[in-house]
């Protein structure tokens, strides 16, 4: 492999904040290269200086052997550098088509779009990366997966010889994964140098050749994926041992406390049965489009359900929207922190109050004080790294907002916590504090309903595991006698009908 691209002791300086000091990489004709790192590691700003985003304080660009300086992401894109970002671009409105060619739709001498023309060409662009989609299909009709392809199909159709992906399987399923993986190494074998950032160390190891670690701003070193363990890399990636990622698990008797009774869910026809007891983590297994957000949804309150009866305490509760539920002390961190949890152009200490305001109001008004106490405590308690409670979240690392998030849910005193996806698009790091988190708040008392994607992460915190499919639970495993292999048995369907164990 030849030197595709190189930067050189890259230095970026945000008001208070020292983001890249001194950084370097180097991207190889055909590779695929990892960029790891916690949280506020410096990962995006070195990508988003690489692709014309930020221009660096200091420090050069090597690209294709001779210096190169982008100053907008326009001018990468003509010398070959396209980014595709966690959060999608694409406009749902419009075609396949017209998302790949935007801004560079062809023409008539009047002005009007060629379309004829356009659909060819976008046909050719989906057939070199095996995409079967019709380039006349309005994107809103896609799949996350596909659209996440689309993306890189738009990249593509501008010549692209450095593609940099942003945590791109976030919302795909393991199925979608491997269409993605085979279509970045049969780029990578026609030379195109791929950047992946991801927090998932299973597929950097599954996918990269090299790995590149960056810590608090600073490189820390580049190292070939096959000579390292996963071990190796957490101890680059924190400075520090993280000792077991998952904690121990509790034993004992519990007693119980939520009773989900024959909860339905709007068009499906088979009923939730199950009970959450004090002092547990229960996970919650099964594919995208398994109902397990529709069901944490539903007992929170923020969607109807079509029948079934909810009890808390053994005391039947009616809950129909989530200030009932959050009365009830049961919170719920839904999957999509952004869009549902946060209220990014906030401060730290409104999101923390936002579930609790009366506990930081006296006699109707907001009390100052007390606000601020309540903020700094679970700071304090989470280790949120931030420069004060009156920051405003968007401008925290994502395992920070996270963290802001958790504390929201803390501020209610649940007794029942649902968390969806907890550690999604959090660093190694990160994940191992919720984790424990999560077992600390059960060793409480509070009744932990968990929702994760990652097969690792049930095995791992799960006391027992519920496994979903089309709708309805189709098993109950102890967390002892659970693997992944039979997870996936019942998620899949292979054994549906065959009675829970």
């Amino acid at each position: 492999m030849t030197s595709l691209l190189q930067a050189s002791s890259i230095t970026k300086q945000f008001p208070g904040t020292l983001a890249l000091d001194n950084v370097q990489l180097d991207l190889q004709a055909g590779e695929i290269h990892a960029v790891v790192g916690e949280n506020g590691a410096g990962k995006s700003t070195l990508m988003k200086i690489l692709s014309g985003v930020y221009t660096p304080d200091a420090g050069t660009i090597t690209f294709e052997g001779a210096p190169l300086t982008v100053s907008n992401p326009r001018d990468a894109l003509t010398h070959g550098i396209a980014i595709v970002h966690q959060e999608l671009s694409l406009v749902p409105a419009l075609t396949v088509a017209e998302n790949i060619y935007p801004g560079r739709l062809p023409t008539n001498a009047l002005g009007f779009v060629k379309y004829g023309e356009l659909f060819r060409r976008a046909a050719a662009i989906l057939d070199s990366i095996n995409l079967d989609i019709s380039p006349r299909t309005p994107v809103s009709d896609l799949s996350i997966a596909k659209q996440q392809l689309v993306e890189i199909a738009k990249a593509l159709s501008m010549d692209t010889k450095v593609l940099i992906l942003d945590e791109p399987t976030s919302a795909l399923t393991e199925r979608e994964v491997e269409i993605l993986f085979d279509l970045l190494r049969k780029l990578a074998a026609k030379g195109v140098g791929i950047l992946y950032i991801s927090h998932k160390l299973d597929e950097i190891f599954a996918l990269t050749d090299r790995i590149t670690v960056l810590r608090d701003g600073k490189y820390i070193g580049t190292v070939d994926t096959a000579d390292v363990s996963t071990e190796d890399i957490i101890r680059m990636m924190v400075g520090r041992e993280l000792g077991h990622m998952y904690p121990a698990k509790s034993s004992g008797e519990r007693a119980p406390l939520l009773e989900i009774r024959d909860l339905r869910l709007p068009g499906q026809p088979m009923p939730c049965t199950f009970t959450l007891y004090a002092g547990e983590i229960v996970g919650f297994a099964g594919l995208i489009g398994s109902g397990r957000t529709e069901l944490a949804r539903a007992i929170f309150g923020a969607d109807a359900r079509a029948a079934g009866e909810l009890r808390l305490e053994g005391k039947p509760v009616n809950i129909g929207s989530p200030s009932e539920a959050i009365k009830y002390q049961i919170g719920y961190l839904p999957e999509d922190r952004k869009a549902a949890g946060l209220f990014l152009d906030m401060s730290v200490k409104m999101n923390i109050e936002a579930a609790n305001r009366p506990a930081v109001t006296s006699n109707g008004f907001i009390n100052s004080a007390k606000e601020r106490v309540l903020a700094e405590e679970y700071v304090r308690q989470l280790s949120i790294a931030t420069a004060g409670v009156d920051q405003e979240v968007r401008r925290l690392s994502g395992g920070n907002q996270q963290k802001v998030l958790v504390a929201k849910w803390l501020a209610i005193k649940p007794k029942v916590l649902i968390v969806d996806e907890p550690t999604r698009g959090v660093d190694v790091g990160a994940k191992s504090e919720i984790h424990h988190l999560l077992r600390q708040l059960a060793e409480t008392g509070v009744a932990v309903m968990m929702i994760s994607s990652e097969l690792p992460e049930i095995l791992g915190m799960s006391d027992r595991v519920m496994v979903m499919h089309e709708g309805a639970i189709v098993a109950e495993i102890p967390g002892g006698e659970a693997t992944e292999e039979k997870i996936m048995a019942y998620a899949s369907g292979q054994t549906a009908g065959v009675p829970a164990v």
